[in-house]
């Protein structure tokens, strides 16, 4: 899958929601809709002067509240309005979510396993992550499509959903989505039209490095 006509050199900018209790609990939030942190507005705010920088002409958002008060931090300097999409949600991961990483290795060992292997696995009885691909890729790539010329969007979203897109738009099979590492909260990858489609330009970008914290990791 490819973003269009070639040579128009638009970026997309798929930018992770900040930090939220959650996150530092090691607790599966999939589609639990959970708020910022103090530490995670901060980081949205800090983000969001980096990237304001950036001229984005677009931003779009998932509608849970960890990106949409991430989302907001920037379009308060880029005086853009956010385009929210329920479809740019974190996975859906059914029993999974609320769940320590330690309760979820203790009480799904093998489901972990498989799905750290790259096998088609529904989390607690969720989505799969073509699935989530199949519902977040396209509402990217429609809104890069209306783009100017070398224009920029931002994406604001989650870290697996996030990783899954990329791995569509880049053309990856999906047991090799697992090699791209997760992102820490609020950095962010570029990914750059060429010739031949999607490039990743840039992948966990920020300003320093930050551990990775959340349903990915």
């Amino acid at each position: 899958m490819n973003g269009g006509r070639s040579g128009r050199g638009r970026r997309v900018i798929l930018w992770r929601h900040g930090q939220t209790s959650w996150n530092l609990e090691r607790r599966f939030q999939g589609s639990t809709d959970i708020e910022l942190s103090p530490t995670g507005t901060a980081q949205a705010r800090r983000a969001a002067r980096l990237l304001a920088s950036l001229k984005p002409d677009a931003i779009i958002a998932s509608d849970l509240r960890r990106a949409t008060a991430t989302a907001a931090e920037l379009a308060t300097l880029t005086r853009l309005n956010v385009s929210y999409d329920s479809a740019l949600r974190e996975t859906f991961a059914g029993a999974w979510q609320g769940l320590t990483h330690e309760e979820i290795v203790e009480r799904y060992g093998e489901q972990y396993a498989a799905w750290k292997r790259g096998e088609p696995v529904r989390r607690g009885g969720g989505e799969l992550e073509t699935e989530v691909a199949d519902r977040a890729a396209p509402v990217v790539l429609h809104h890069a499509e209306k783009l100017p010329d070398d224009g920029t969007l931002v994406v604001v979203s989650h870290g697996g959903t996030i990783r899954t897109t990329i791995g569509r738009l880049l053309g990856l099979e999906a047991r090799h989505w697992e090699g791209l590492g997760g992102l820490s909260n609020c950095c962010w990858s570029v990914l750059g039209e060429g010739a031949r489609g999607w490039r990743l330009l840039e992948h966990n970008a920020g300003t320093l490095p930050e551990p990775v914290l959340g349903d990915d990791d």
